[in-house]
């Protein structure tokens, strides 16, 4: 079991442009009854030492407190008092929230700890091979070693980074394969992809990981000090520092941790540290994985099939003789003679601007060339 978890849950996710936005992440978006963040919650506290002073802590936007207080506002007294949300002052990407964690952690009990870093907007299941997985990931972690997931690929993606793998370590036929790890990819064009498919050696990056206190802040003072030394200037909080909202401990007066955000270099921590670690071994994934990078993708896990006109939960559509549609709309949505199409739109009712996006099924990855756009045009307020 892990002493500490951290779940990364900035970012302002704009695959799923403009249900998706800095305001409210993919990882706030509902998943059927629950929202992926939540989800993301559960796996933390599955796998955290439950009978000692195992934790999760929440990183995350000022902006994005509400989400997270409204999501865990039905957990149990027992495990919110295990829960702690530190607001990030602005976002710099993966590497300095992971140091902020770390140094925190170190601070906070003087002892090595073993924790995992866990993405916030993906689909895992089921729950217990995710458990097996991350057990052989803490047996890494403990050894000093940095401990990665890696996903078989299904198909060419273009939308991931990938792992090379060459030595097996793990030896056991009833435990998850661990390798060697050769090097990371970052995310390929078509042909490069094929390449990884044959080779047979690759494997989409989950963007997980598993390492203990002391190996990771020596790694990144070692190799990325412009992320870790600002908040070595920290002094470590106390627990006056800590609010309590809806029975969510929030970490909300740590004294110069603004400061600390505006020096720390941004930077994802696969660049700063994953990728210069020469002590790195994957685990293979033997859970599912989900990454829900589009609308088309969306769409399915709502259910969407052929032949009908399927909407989000709360969306009111009206059609005739259409098909093969999905709509996730705060207004009503009327269709005629439509075929494979996605619309979402948001009216700016709730605030913010109103937007809409029209797309055939199968051509949504390319929202990623609106938001381009959007940004290019200096309209980022449509984000």
């Amino acid at each position: 079991m892990f002493n500490d978890c951290i779940i990364m849950a900035g970012g302002s996710g704009t695959r799923l442009w403009p249900a998706s936005s800095s305001q409210l992440p993919k990882q706030f978006l509902p998943m059927g009854d629950r929202c992926f963040f939540s989800a993301a919650v559960d796996r933390a506290l599955s796998v955290i030492d439950r009978d000692g002073s195992g934790r999760v802590i929440i990183i995350a936007g000022k902006a994005h407190v509400p989400h997270i207080v409204k999501a865990c506002r039905n957990y149990p007294p027992e495990d919110l008092n295990r829960l702690l949300l530190i607001p990030e002052p602005e976002a710099k990407n993966t590497a300095p929230a992971i140091a902020c964690a770390a140094v925190y952690t170190d601070w906070m009990t003087g002892k090595e700890r073993n924790m995992l870093v866990l993405t916030s907007d993906h689909i895992i299941g089921p729950l217990e091979k995710f458990k097996v997985d991350a057990a052989a990931a803490e047996a890494f972690a403990q050894a000093d070693k940095l401990a990665v997931f890696g996903i078989t690929p299904t198909r060419p993606e273009t939308g991931y980074g990938y792992i090379e793998t060459e030595t097996l370590l793990s030896t056991k036929s009833e435990q998850p394969e661990v390798y060697a790890v050769a090097s990371f990819r970052e995310k390929p064009d078509r042909e490069q992809a094929e390449r990884f498919m044959k080779a047979g050696n690759f494997y989409w990056n989950s963007g997980m990981f598993a390492f203990s206190s002391k190996f990771i802040i020596n790694e990144f003072r070692q190799k990325a000090p412009s992320v870790i030394l600002p908040f070595g200037k920290l002094r470590a909080p106390d627990e006056r520092s800590v609010r309590t909202e809806r029975g969510l401990r929030i970490l909300w007066e740590w004294l110069d941790l603004d400061e600390a955000y505006r020096e720390a270099e941004a930077i994802s921590f696969d660049y700063a540290i994953a990728e210069k670690c020469s002590q790195t071994v994957m685990v293979k994934a033997g859970f599912d994985w989900t990454d829900v990078g589009s609308w088309d993708e969306y769409a399915v896990l709502m259910g969407m099939g052929a032949g009908n006109v399927k909407h989000a939960e709360g969306t009111e559509v009206f059609q005739t003789e259409s098909k093969n549609c999905f709509v996730d709309s705060d207004i009503p949505v009327a269709l005629i003679g439509a075929e494979d199409l996605v619309v979402a739109v948001r009216s700016g009712k709730n605030g913010g601007n109103g937007t809409v996006l029209i797309s055939k099924r199968g051509e949504t990855q390319k929202v990623r060339e609106i938001v381009k756009q959007i940004k290019e045009k200096g309209r980022t307020e449509l984000l």
